[in-house]
């Protein structure tokens, strides 16, 4: 350490350090930088400007056998393939806290919200076909099995948001970019056409009012059964963000199941022969997309096969089986064989909901979940 530098430069025993190097360099001069000594005194001349310069700056010497524009320890970036100086770092949780917050829901609320919107979505479009195809037992109990769901859907939609002026609020604009917004109208419609729908095939009465409710009923259905996936989606969730392109199908399949299970336990055998298949290919798409997407979430798939969403996943699945098989083998013959097929599978679309709420919930509380696939996102892309 120097005393005041203008002195030691007056004397001509320090050397300054620019930004091209050490000026005025000679044997026995030191490099001043703010006072401070930082070659020890051996300034060597021009030759070794750049080199002391460096040294000078960042107190390091040069590593042997690097290349131009690379440095150990650091990562791969841009399309030249250079490296930061700064390592990798590893990621750590504030105190371990979650990086979201947890969405302020309620499991039967909203599990049950999204149950029974499917159960009446794909009702309707159920009791379409069996109203076509001349099987008015079906078609009445379905319209009237979609009519109550419907209503308790929306009465646990408003249950969970505290009070149903918030619901009304949701209808003073509409925002076709907002899943919120375009499911809050899509289910403020369809209820009143589906209700319409019921009434008509349980007085008897007004049969043109009841087909063109029915008709209506079964064209807004599949939206009405999909919508709240894409609801879930859309938020920051990983466990149901991620899955955004499979969690649509997963729950429309489970929809039909829960329709078909429905149109098994409520009609006769000798009108179930829809039902029976709707309940096949329902399965059969609910599981098809749901291990198709824990293929592709990779490290959030786990909350889809631990904890509690991993429990209710596997109770859904082991229930289908049961009703699929059920309804594909005996349902045909046997009433009492159709309504337990029937039972297990409305219980197995039950489970598919709160699994799938549950693993988003516990795909919010670790931080793991949150940074690690945004990490290999960012990897990838930087790779490609």
């Amino acid at each position: 350490m120097y005393g005041n530098p203008a002195e030691e430069r007056e004397s001509g025993s320090v050397a300054d350090v620019t930004k091209e190097g050490q000026s005025d360099v000679r044997p026995g001069r030191a490099a001043l930088v703010g006072g401070q000594d930082l070659t020890d005194g051996h300034g060597d001349g021009a030759g070794d400007r750049g080199a002391t310069g460096v040294a000078a700056i960042t107190g390091r010497s040069k590593p042997k056998g690097t290349a131009k524009g690379r440095h150990r320890g650091g990562r791969r970036r841009g399309r030249k393939g250079e490296r930061t100086v700064v390592p990798e770092a590893e990621f750590t949780s504030y105190y371990g806290r979650p990086v979201l917050n947890q969405p302020a829901w309620q499991p039967l609320n909203i599990a049950g919200y999204f149950f029974l919107g499917g159960l009446a979505g794909a009702g309707s479009v159920l009791a379409a076909g069996a109203e076509l195809t001349g099987r008015p037992v079906m078609a009445r109990a379905l319209k009237t099995s979609s009519a109550l769901a419907v209503a308790g859907s929306a009465a646990a939609l408003i249950h969970d948001l505290g009070r149903p002026g918030r619901f009304v609020n949701m209808l003073r604009v509409f925002k076709p970019t907002s899943p919120m917004s375009v499911g809050s109208w899509v289910l403020a419609v369809y209820g009143p056409v589906s209700g319409a729908a019921a009434l008509c095939a349980l007085g008897g009465r007004l049969p043109r009012v009841g087909r063109a409710a029915t008709a209506g009923a079964a064209l807004i259905g599949p939206a009405v059964a999909a919508y709240t996936a894409v609801l879930a989606a859309d938020t920051a969730v990983p466990g149901w963000h991620d899955g955004y392109r499979e969690l649509p199908f997963v729950f429309v399949g489970s929809a039909a199941t829960a329709a078909s299970g429905m149109a098994l336990a409520m009609s006769p055998t000798a009108e179930n022969g829809p039902a029976r298949s709707v309940a096949l290919a329902g399965t059969a798409l609910e599981n098809a997309a749901m291990k198709a997407m824990e293929r592709r979430l990779g490290l959030v798939a786990e909350v889809y096969r631990s904890g509690p969403g991993g429990r209710w996943m596997r109770a859904a699945e082991a229930l289908s089986a049961a009703g699929a098989a059920g309804a594909a083998l005996l349902a045909g013959r046997s009433r009492v064989a159709a309504g337990a097929s029937g039972l297990a599978l409305l219980a197995a679309s039950a489970c598919t909901r709160l699994g799938v709420f549950h693993a988003g919930m516990e795909s919010s509380k670790d931080p793991n979940y949150t940074v690690i696939p945004q990490r290999e996102r960012l990897d990838a892309a930087s790779g490609s």
